[in-house]
């Protein structure tokens, strides 16, 4: 039976928001895997500018899905997410092969390579229909989130 997560469980997760969040559903996970999607539309506020007339998601936030996504694994791998957030660290050989358009749906892949309990290595893959769109090796830290107490 596959893991998912929706968008409602993705923001107790992470503290991002529109129009940041970058990942609309978890389809699948296990320890050591995660697999998220994004339906892109044209009312993404990015393609206002990127480009007028020939809109392309921009690459960087296609990465920044992938790291959504790692986010989500490594909270689904430690006790009390809420208390933590996940800082990246460094990108490493990435690759941007095919554009992402309106009316296309992302998928998000990413592999935990290494974990201590507060970094992690991570391998992200990027599809469109089955098409490698954008690809990364990434790191992570694990933190305590900052209260309003200190």
């Amino acid at each position: 039976m596959s893991k998912t997560l929706d968008v409602t469980e993705i923001m107790k997760l992470l503290p991002h928001r529109y129009p940041f969040l970058m990942v609309d559903r978890i389809i699948d996970f296990d320890d050591e895997t995660i697999t998220g999607i994004k339906n892109v539309t044209i009312n993404e506020p990015f393609f206002q500018g990127h480009f007028p007339g020939h809109p392309i998601m921009p690459g960087v936030l296609l990465v920044e899905g992938l790291a959504q996504c790692a986010g989500c694994l490594i909270f689904q791998k430690i006790d009390n997410p809420a208390a933590h957030v996940v800082y990246f660290m460094g990108l490493n050989n990435v690759k941007f092969r095919k554009p992402v358009l309106p009316g296309d749906t992302v998928t998000y892949k990413v592999k935990i390579i290494s974990f201590n309990g507060t970094r992690a290595k991570m391998q992200g893959e990027v599809s469109v229909d089955g098409k490698v769109a954008s690809e990364a090796e990434m790191t992570a830290m694990l933190m305590p989130r900052k209260t309003d107490e200190g």
